[in-house]
């Protein structure tokens, strides 16, 4: 059973996280408000959810729509809770994000991007997005490859077409690293990406701030090059169970 003990542990190692953030914003001379600490609630119940939602935390994230709908639809009474899709969506189900979602990290291809644009434009708000790359070059990676800088101006069409749809409101970039014990090992994907948001600014300015990259294991290495948004799950619930 969830109670005090296990919330008092989470708010711990929240607490933990935070300091890790401002130490990550102070030796780069950013400030801990322009990083946005995205809590991944996939597997977690939702009491866990709650007690990260009172102490202060209002982003979370999930993986599949599957288990992200039963959440939305219990913890609505929550105040200022932002949801975010992170994980891979079926094109198929692309009318099930329209509408549930704060922002989508995850428009990975040009098929899923025009059925989103499609379903954003029958009478709903812009979908906000982040269009996922694939900035290591490893094969087994989602979105859209953008490994080799110097093939940008030929790779990044699509995502200006992307950037293009009315029903879309693209503020950004995402990408995961690859896995490593290392932490410094994720940091030429996490420059690559700030670069390449600085490329597609000279083509399309004042779209590409929003960068989501870092995750439990790297997020310090990602704010220190640039990450607006980390994606925090273990660090803060602990191991699942």
């Amino acid at each position: 059973m969830h109670g005090a003990s296990q919330d008092r542990a989470i708010w711990d190692r929240l607490d933990q996280v935070r300091e890790r953030i401002e130490a990550a914003c102070a030796r780069c001379g950013r400030m801990p408000d322009q990083v946005r600490l995205l809590v991944v609630s996939k597997g977690r119940g939702l009491a866990a959810i709650r007690a990260v939602h009172e102490a202060g935390v209002r982003d979370f994230g999930e993986n599949r729509i599957e288990e992200a709908g039963p959440k939305i639809d219990g913890l609505r009474g929550l105040e200022g809770v932002r949801w975010h899709m992170i994980g891979h969506v079926q094109s198929r189900k692309a009318q099930s994000v329209v509408g549930q979602f704060f922002l989508i990290h995850s428009v990975d291809r040009m098929k899923l991007a025009t059925r989103l644009d499609r379903f954003a434009g029958l009478g709903q708000p812009r979908l906000a997005a982040l269009l996922e790359c694939n900035v290591s070059g490893e094969s087994t990676k989602e979105g859209w490859e953008q490994s080799e800088p110097t093939a940008w101006a030929e790779t990044t069409r699509e995502l200006v077409q992307v950037a293009g749809l009315q029903g879309l409101d693209v503020r950004g970039l995402m990408t995961m690293a690859p896995l490593s014990d290392d932490p410094e090992a994720s940091r030429p994907s996490f420059q690559r990406l700030s670069r390449l948001a600085e490329f597609l600014e000279g083509i399309l300015p004042g779209r590409w701030g929003e960068l989501s990259m870092g995750m439990t294991d790297d997020f310090e290495v990602a704010i220190e090059e640039g990450a607006t948004c980390v994606r925090i799950g273990r660090a803060i619930f602990g191991e699942a169970s």
